[in-house]
């Protein structure tokens, strides 16, 4: 069984590597919808709709490319890489709407950036 340090990830943002990249999270759900009868001892369900969503964490800094295009209402193509960007590596590819940034700013800390994604169409799982 193999394990990966965080420090291997990378993101892809328009397909420019996201500088300064701290963390980064990627959530898939899927709906279900139940299908049971009136005499069903038991409830059953079937699977419905996938989406995905996600989070970037960064360092603040004005002059990094995507940083500059990571806004609120913009449409990004992205590849995260949680196992880094070798060959063979895991990758998770889509396209994603911005639905929010935001700036930390905190008196002993690195100024910080965060933005937040949803996910439009499939998400693509494969490797590097």
């Amino acid at each position: 069984m193999a394990t990966h340090h965080g420090k291997e990830g990378v993101v892809t943002a328009g397909g420019t590597g996201v500088g300064e990249l701290t963390s980064f999270t990627l959530e898939t759900t899927g709906d279900v919808v139940e299908d049971t009868a009136l005499t069903d001892a038991t409830k059953s369900f079937v699977a419905g709709r996938t989406s995905f969503s996600g989070t970037l964490e960064m360092h603040f800094d004005e002059t990094d490319t995507p940083q500059t295009t990571l806004l609120a209402g913009a449409s990004i193509a992205f590849i995260l890489l949680p196992e880094g960007n070798a060959s063979g590596d895991r990758s998770f590819t889509g396209t994603g709407i911005v639905t929010g940034m935001s700036v930390n700013n905190a008196m002993d800390a690195i100024v910080s950036r965060t933005v937040t994604f949803q996910g439009t169409g499939a998400l693509s799982i494969g490797t590097v």
